[in-house]
């Protein structure tokens, strides 16, 4: 009896010894999971007097990374309206669907926590200060369908490291990167034709810039104290650089003017003559670069 026992007790341990061998392993985790695109609860949205689009109305949430929806309520989301996340000391990244048209004045003001903005390709304008004193954004690529933008949009945001300026940019406003201290690269799109006064006054890192050649105008103080730049070109579709566009740039020792030809200079912006600056000079980058950042930098120059 004691043997039959034994003999049942090793089958049945043999049994379930060939079930675990015959046992599927457990599957791995998924690594490929897709990034979630839901849109972030706490968003939000107003449906516009017209009734044919939604904004970006505000922001209640708690979410450290905010993606705007795309639709609500059937309707397209085409703008981040003004102040919609004014002060917001929560959001540290945003993401802007392809709806979206226009971010508005001071969409973004004062987000002092947000790092990462990743623009849809739709936005056309970014309004003014839309991303006032955002000091911890780091690098921004502003696409090409962007046409505009506007005065002080990334006024002191210390901690932007890059920017590059997608090619349907035509106009950069009115200190629009003013104090970005720590900009070391700007690439600048094949659209812009104006350059506003102090555009990029105060980028204190910024080491060189290329001015493309669509460029007609350098305004006023556009890049007076840029102390580690130290190269320019002038492309020859400039005609106007404004009084101390390169004032104080202390490292600014080479300027290369495609053309020199018919420049001169004059102490009033409506100028229609002034005093020539002999080409021969121009020619010389050291020399260049000398009358730009100090000789005769108290001037606006003009090229006829």
């Amino acid at each position: 009896m004691k043997r039959i026992l034994f003999t049942a007790i090793t089958l049945l341990a043999l049994v379930f010894s060939l079930a675990a061998c015959n046992t599927a392993p457990s599957e791995k985790p998924n690594t490929n999971v897709p990034v979630l695109t839901t849109p972030t609860e706490g968003v939000i949205y107003e449906i516009s007097s017209d009734g044919t689009y939604a904004e970006v109305n505000g922001y209640s949430g708690t979410a450290k990374r905010v993606i705007i929806g795309s639709e609500y309520k059937g309707l397209p989301v085409k703008s981040i309206g003004e102040r919609a996340f004014n002060n917001n000391a929560t959001i540290t990244t945003v993401i802007i669907p392809e709806s979206v048209t226009s971010i508005e004045d001071y969409a973004f003001v004062g987000c002092k926590d947000l790092t990462s903005v990743t623009i849809g390709d739709s936005v056309k304008s970014i309004g003014s200060s839309a991303f006032y004193y955002c000091s911890s954004l780091t690098s921004m690529t502003i696409p090409d369908s962007v046409t505009y933008i506007n005065d002080r949009a990334f006024f002191n945001c210390f901690g932007l490291t890059s920017v590059t300026i997608g090619n349907s940019v035509e106009f950069i406003g009115y200190y629009a990167f003013v104090g970005c201290k720590d900009l070391t690269s700007v690439t600048i799109g094949n659209s812009v034709t104006s350059i506003e006064s102090s555009a990029f006054e105060g980028c204190s890192s910024l080491t060189s810039v290329t001015i493309p050649d669509s460029v007609t105008s350098i305004g006023k103080s556009a890049f007076s104290d840029c102390s580690s730049l130290t190269s320019v070109t002038i492309p020859d579709s400039v005609t106007s650089i404004g009084y101390g566009a390169f004032a104080d740039c202390d490292s600014l020792t080479s300027v290369t003017f495609a053309n020199t030809d018919g420049w001169w200079y004059s102490s009033s912006s409506t100028a229609t003559r002034g005093i020539s600056i002999p080409a021969e000079e121009l020619a010389n980058p050291e020399t260049a670069a000398r009358y730009l950042r100090s000789n005769y930098c108290g001037y606006y120059w003009f090229r006829s």
